[in-house]
């Protein structure tokens, strides 16, 4: 558990820093309101969002919709739960990012399960143009996604000249031992 021990503390960092952005968020910012930070760019903005990632499903009315998003996230915390833990000890970046997924999606079920919904507050945009309202636990996610593409993409390549299976060491016609 000890090799674990810096990963929990990062997940719970986020988890912690997310929960307190957002009740300061709540206690100053009225519901709806835009408070521009860089103006043209960036406003601290107070929305709920009772759908899915960016807002996607939020204005569906499905039945027990907090509910099944709660279900949904629990079982993906679960899965990504249990690929972390089954990392070799190796696998710093890979755990490193999944211990950031883990810590926003951790802190986006605490608003769901605790409101019905998730509390978003960072706006960015640029003329007419805008990305859908997020929170320090989307951008956690996001930063984790990043590091986990850039993992798979710096990881060594197979030599694509030998079958899967081969015995390298095996005497061939070009190397005899």
């Amino acid at each position: 558990m000890k090799r674990f021990a810096p990963y929990l503390a990062l997940l719970s960092t986020v988890v912690v820093l997310d929960q307190v952005t957002k009740a300061l968020l709540v206690r100053f910012l009225p519901l709806h309101d835009y408070v521009p930070l860089i103006d043209g760019l960036l406003s601290l903005s107070h929305v709920h969002n009772s759908g899915a990632a960016f807002g996607v499903l939020d204005d569906a009315s499905l039945p027990y919709q907090p509910v099944l998003l709660s279900a949904l996230s629990m079982a993906a915390l679960l899965a990504i739960a249990y690929y972390f833990v089954r990392l070799p000890p190796a696998a710093r970046l890979p755990r490193l990012a999944l211990a950031l997924v883990l810590g926003g999606a951790l802190g986006n079920l605490v608003d769901r399960v605790r409101l019905g919904y998730v509390v978003d507050f960072i706006h960015v945009y640029w003329r007419q143009h805008a990305w859908p309202d997020f929170n320090l636990a989307d951008s956690s996610i996001t930063v984790g996604v990043v590091l986990l593409i850039l993992d798979i993409l710096r990881e060594p390549r197979a030599d694509s000249s030998r079958a899967p299976g081969v015995d390298t060491a095996a005497p061939t016609p070009e190397r005899i031992d």
